[in-house]
């Protein structure tokens, strides 16, 4: 058709398909070709800040470039490009992230409503036939209309004529921007990411009798961000950052299994950083897309700690008759241990999960309980729950109850009477703590052994039981409400 006798409409089609061509050609792509560094800081709950420097040509005008190999899980509104080498020297128009990546099933679907081929083999003279079809459904296999009928489960090769423009094979982000200057220039683009985790894991392994503890350190990096990050600048962040919640519900990454091989030397350095603390890796590394990593953080040996037989009560049966309280009550076991320099620790300590092992007789490393800590600053003590005892239990049962004016309805004073038989079924002694929770103004009344107030409504005793026997704890005390 001659120009002359397009109709205006069709000329404005025709210019903005040109128009649209011409700007997919000028797209210059970037790839980890480019990339000069890349530096990544990761804090708690999935999130990470990335700084990738590249170095890119760049014309004078508008650029489209198209950065190839970031986080498959970007926050785009969060991307920031700036120039290293010549600051100032271009302004962002428009940013596009294309997460759309390029699959058999993505390709069907962008080709719904389109026309494709469908290539037969035959089974006996191996000739090739080709139908043209159209793509009427994607979803759960595909639906083609190839001439008056309508197939799926096509047999066959489907063959399509490219690629649309908005499927990558791999996450880009597409920046436009207007530049005042020729020339290659040093572009850093930082953003934040879901995908990258980190958490602190340690192992420890008591002495035998129970004395001192061999502290390691562990920090277990998860990368599941669609990409590699090659020798990488590596930060984390301990403390609760504050962040505004969207809708989107982040998969956690699985736990890592702990080994009980020594770590080499504390490989991280720490400084205070805000209100957080940040702890920096001395070399880089490099962290491969679906891959778990474990650095190490640090490494302690003879840490003293303390054991505790810990039996607590509760308050409801000082406020009325409750007769048997308990049966074979479990002490609880519990280490103890400070974060000093002293100590041979003193550093902040991020939150995480302890393992814990002692060695039996043979020499083996058996497994003997674990618990999670929270971000624990230097100077601060550490307390783990283990488990609770075998051969450590008690009976307890309360012996009298009334009230010490029952004819007053305005009277909340209440007398009561318990008693407590502790057994030991160890070859050697133990202390037990036994902790009682008591409510209202209270005054003890009797007891077999001196209590301590441990706070204004707790009262504790240390019990020592004998190898092989038991010892009884009776007290009487006075509540009033």
């Amino acid at each position: 058709m001659p120009l002359a006798s397009r109709t205006p409409v069709a000329l404005a089609a025709l210019s903005l398909v040109l128009a649209a061509s011409a700007a997919a050609a000028q797209e210059r792509r970037s790839t980890l070709e480019d990339q000069q560094s890349v530096a990544i800081t990761i804090y708690n709950e999935d999130l990470a800040l990335v700084k990738d420097a590249r170095k890119v040509p760049i014309d004078e005008g508008v650029n489209r470039i198209a950065l190839r190999d970031v986080s498959a899980r970007l926050r785009p509104e969060t991307a920031l490009l700036r120039s290293l080498s010549n600051p100032g020297s271009f302004s962002l128009l428009e940013q596009n992230f294309d997460f759309d990546l390029l699959t058999p099933e993505k390709l069907l679907e962008k080709y719904v409503g389109r026309s494709v081929r469908v290539v037969r083999t035959h089974p006996t003279t191996g000739a090739e036939t080709s139908e043209t079809a159209q793509v009427l459904g994607a979803q759960g296999g595909v639906v083609l209309k190839m001439g008056d009928r309508i197939e799926t489960g096509v047999p066959g090769r489907i063959v399509f004529d490219g690629v649309p423009a908005n499927l990558r094979d791999r996450p880009t982000l597409v920046t436009e921007l207007q530049s005042r200057r020729a020339g290659t220039q040093d572009l850093e683009l930082s953003y934040l990411t879901a995908g990258l985790s980190w958490k602190a894991d340690y192992v420890a392994e008591l002495n035998a009798d129970d004395s001192a503890l061999d502290l390691n350190g562990w920090v277990t990096l998860n990368n599941q961000s669609g990409t590699a990050y090659s020798n990488a600048r590596l930060q984390l962040v301990a403390g609760d950052v504050n962040r505004v919640r969207d809708d989107l519900h982040l998969a956690k990454a699985e736990r890592a299994v702990m080994t009980m091989a020594a770590p080499a030397p504390a490989a991280m350095a720490q400084e205070a950083l805000f209100e957080y603390h940040l702890y920096t890796l001395n070399r880089p590394t490099t962290l491969a897309d679906n891959q778990t990593k474990q650095v190490a953080l640090l490494s302690a040996s003879e840490v003293p700690v303390t054991k505790e037989l810990l039996i607590s009560g509760a308050d409801f049966y000082y406020r009325a008759q409750a007769g048997e309280i308990g049966q074979k009550l479990k002490a609880g076991v519990f280490v103890e241990f400070s974060n000093r320099e002293a100590a041979r620790l003193g550093m902040p300590l991020p939150k995480g999960v302890v393992r814990v092992y002692k060695r039996d007789s043979a020499g083996n490393a058996q497994f003997v309980g674990e618990d999670r800590i929270d971000h624990t600053p230097k100077n601060e003590k550490l307390r783990l729950h283990l488990g609770d005892a075998f051969d450590v239990t008690a009976d307890k049962k309360q012996t009298d109850f009334r009230r010490r004016d029952p004819n007053n309805k305005a009277s909340y004073a209440m007398e009561s009477a318990y008693e407590m038989v502790i057994r030991n079924a160890k070859t050697e002694a133990v202390t037990v703590t036994v902790r009682e929770p008591v409510p209202g103004e209270w005054t003890m009344l009797e007891e077999s052994q001196r209590h301590t107030k441990v706070a204004a409504g707790t009262a504790e005793w240390r019990v020592s039981v004998p190898a092989g026997g038991s010892s009884t704890l009776r007290y009487r005390v006075l509540v009033r409400y």
